[in-house]
């Protein structure tokens, strides 16, 4: 009887890893620490299914690493800086959009620094990339970042509709989102945001304050992220889930660890 209950576990946690999966950020993972081949490896170990990289320089790399691990790559994270003398994006996305083509990899796009004119020297970069990623079968999704100029879903929700690309959406991260101070809000955003999220970042979190309180592992924390989830799917959304993990101290492999534990225990009473 024991071992059948057992069985039974595994087969459960298998298939919540399954038809559940949950990605990483790099921040996560060991970035600037680990190897590309020990941040894949790191991955799978905990139950991850995969890593978001920022910058795209070394595409190849991480795709190998991947395929090693038998992981997906779930895209890379890059953007522009509208207070730049010649904003732009990064000179080595091109030739990652090609690098990245046919893997269905999501292209993370930020719009920092603050200009009144900053739509305006936003919207021609955004259309470029989004027209080199449609060639490559990729989808730009952009990346509201409190203190940036896209800073709130609504920030981002203006830009895709001056960008006009079908293959144009955004992030809802939750401690950017959190930070800025709109949680009453949140059915009205995410109705707002639901045809166009291509990806979502969560973390365990309190309701306010700084990011070492908006991002930790996802055992902690007040704010009900199992709900948030929850009112996501009500709206449609399927797509992937990122942990964010910004600068969350202590050891890298148990907070991989409890933050698995605590997002497959989102799903265990529907089994």
């Amino acid at each position: 009887m024991l071992r059948v209950t057992l069985l039974f576990l595994i087969t459960t946690t298998l298939s919540i890893a399954a038809d559940k999966p949950l990605y990483v950020f790099d921040n996560g993972a060991g970035r600037g620490e680990l190897s590309m081949e020990e941040q894949t490896q790191l991955a799978k170990r905990t139950g991850y299914a995969g890593i978001f990289y920022a910058m795209p320089k070394n595409t190849p790399e991480f795709l190998a690493a991947h395929k090693s691990a038998g992981l997906r790559l779930l895209g890379i994270y890059t953007g522009m800086n509208v207070s730049d003398a010649k904003p732009g994006y990064d000179p080595a996305l091109p030739a990652a959009i090609e690098q990245l083509k046919g893997t269905k990899a999501i292209i993370g796009f930020n719009v920092n620094g603050k200009a009144a004119n900053g739509d305006d020297l936003a919207v021609p970069t955004l259309r470029e990339v989004a027209d080199m990623a449609a060639k490559a079968g990729l989808r730009v999704a952009i990346y509201p970042h409190y203190g940036m100029h896209v800073a709130r879903l609504e920030d981002a929700l203006r830009i895709i509709a001056k960008v006009q690309r079908p293959n144009v959406g955004l992030v809802f991260n939750l401690c950017h989102w959190l930070r800025s101070g709109d949680e009453p809000n949140l059915d009205l955003r995410l109705k707002q945001a639901a045809p166009h999220m291509y990806l979502a970042t969560i973390s365990g979190s309190e309701h306010d304050g700084d990011w070492d309180r908006l991002i930790q592992p996802l055992d902690k924390g007040t704010y009900d992220v199992k709900g948030f989830v929850r009112k996501m799917e009500k709206v449609g959304y399927q797509g992937p889930v990122l942990l964010q993990c910004y600068n969350i101290k202590g050891d890298r492999e148990q907070n991989l660890h409890a933050s698995m534990k605590a997002w497959r225990g989102f799903w265990k009473q529907e089994r």
